[in-house]
């Protein structure tokens, strides 16, 4: 079995689509390369980072243009540096 493993201070995060309505409410039908990408993605795999304050299974932010998509195995993935990561998204309790 094959893994990707990040190197340094990279972090791996799934890019793999979820299925999404490609058709608006009035018929338009939208091309996938008119269609803008999220800003999060659920953490795969982490590099040599001390104290990341995340860990796999997180749901992070990152910045836009950043890393190096790669297809692998079917799926695809962001490798991207540790400080581009912006916020990862934590449950809480309603007060």
């Amino acid at each position: 079995m094959k893994e990707l493993q990040p190197l340094s201070q990279n972090v791996i995060i799934d890019l793999t689509d979820d299925v999404s309505q490609t058709t608006t409410p009035g018929g338009i039908i939208i091309p996938d390369t008119a269609k803008e990408k999220p800003s999060y993605a659920k953490v795969i795999a982490i590099g040599n980072i001390e104290d990341a304050g995340i860990a796999v299974g997180d749901t992070v932010f990152f910045k836009k243009f950043s890393g190096t998509e790669l297809e692998f195995e079917g799926k695809k993935y962001l490798v991207i540096p540790y400080a581009d990561l912006l916020a990862k998204i934590v449950e809480t309790e309603e007060i």
